[in-house]
């Protein structure tokens, strides 16, 4: 997985039924926790957050909306 930063959209890998999420939710990164660890945010149609919190980046795939350079 390339580098993650704030402002990046990602989707969710797996289930957290705890936090009531499912695989394929899309969030943004919200910060940087530690190496390998972001805080994403997950938000409705309206914008309202229902979830936020702290996840690795094996949990995560980052999305994409325009060409990716491919070195």
């Amino acid at each position: 997985m390339s580098t993650l930063k704030p402002f990046d959209l990602v989707a969710l890998l797996e289930d957290l039924p705890s936090r009531g999420l499912l695989r394929g939710q899309v969030g943004t990164v919200v910060e940087a926790l530690a190496p390998d660890v972001f805080e994403v945010e997950f938000s409705d149609n309206e914008g309202r957050t229902y979830a936020s919190l702290a996840l690795r980046t094996d949990q995560l795939m980052a999305l994409h909306h325009r060409p990716v350079e491919v070195s």
